[in-house]
């Protein structure tokens, strides 16, 4: 039987425990966590993540100080800004939802966020850091991957994993956290030849490429972990736009040992680590 990997699940239970470790804090007197999620402009998805990020701090206990700046925000302004969230003490958090529109310099913008309050992971420390192995704010994707792994004991050490996509929010950081864990690491991509000879040897793969539908049962190795970070909407011809991943989930899964839903596998442990993240911030201002 293949196990669904529910990561809406774990993530109610990861965000529960926040809940509780929270009101642990302040019934001690102590501020609540603060986190600060930046949107520059009106991109209608973008909209609805940061609408999810915010109930999700509602829930648990988080202070959520939103802003929303209009599209035309110069550079100098959202600089200015994320000065400001640096220096405030009530935040320790802060995300800027990407993408940008494009008279901003994401990278210029993201490096100017404090590295302990980027818990986003994004930061060249915080990468780093993961580099060396160090303790440090984790990229949230990735981190919420191998926490679901690991819920499920599936075994690391060992396994030969591909993970297809290598940009710095997932692909990177995902190949770096299963080396980590002992796993052998392959990294492909969009110009990789023979793309599926490759993942057809994989023990655990990992797709992150937003190309709805690119792996199919010919692709994978039966008994295979598959773990789906692709979200496309899709439309059909019915006029419906169901949000689908990267995995032909209906061939694949009947082949798979594991795999994660779309919606529902590691969206949900996303929204749960950039929380995570910000309580470890939280409690790093907190320590004497």
């Amino acid at each position: 039987m293949t196990e669904l990997l529910d990561g809406k699940a774990l993530a109610g239970q990861i965000q529960a425990d926040l809940n509780r470790q929270i009101q642990t804090y302040t019934a001690q007197g102590h501020r609540p966590p603060g986190l600060a999620v930046v949107m520059v402009g009106d991109n209608p998805a973008s909209a609805a993540y940061v609408r999810n990020k915010e109930r999700a701090c509602e829930r648990v206990g988080i202070a959520s100080f939103g802003r929303h700046l209009p599209s035309q925000t110069s550079q100098a302004e959202l600089l200015q800004l994320i000065q400001g969230l640096n220096d405030d003490p009530a935040v320790d958090g802060i995300l800027v939802q990407l993408p940008l529109p494009t008279h901003l310099d994401a990278v210029m913008i993201l490096n100017a966020i404090d590295p302990d309050k980027d818990v986003d992971g994004l930061h060249p420390l915080n990468l780093g850091r993961l580099v060396r192995g160090e303790p440090g704010l984790r990229s949230c994707t990735p981190a919420g991957v191998m926490r679901l792994l690991a819920a499920h004991d599936l075994v690391l050490e060992g396994a030969r994993a591909v993970v297809v996509g290598r940009s710095i929010l997932v692909g990177k950081p995902m190949a770096l956290m299963l080396l980590a864990a002992n796993a052998t690491v392959t990294m492909a991509h969009g110009r990789t030849l023979d793309l599926f000879a490759l993942t057809r040897q994989a023990d655990i793969l990992v797709t992150a490429v937003g190309q709805p539908g690119l792996i199919t049962a010919a692709a994978v190795k039966p008994g295979a972990v598959v773990v789906d970070v692709g979200i496309n909407r899709v439309q059909r011809p019915d006029g419906s736009a169901p949000l689908v991943g990267d995995v032909d989930f209906e061939q694949v899964a009947p082949l798979a040992r594991a795999i994660t839903p779309v919606p529902g596998g590691v969206g949900p442990m996303t929204v749960a680590m950039l929380l995570e993240n910000t309580l470890l911030s939280y409690r790093q201002r907190l320590a004497p």
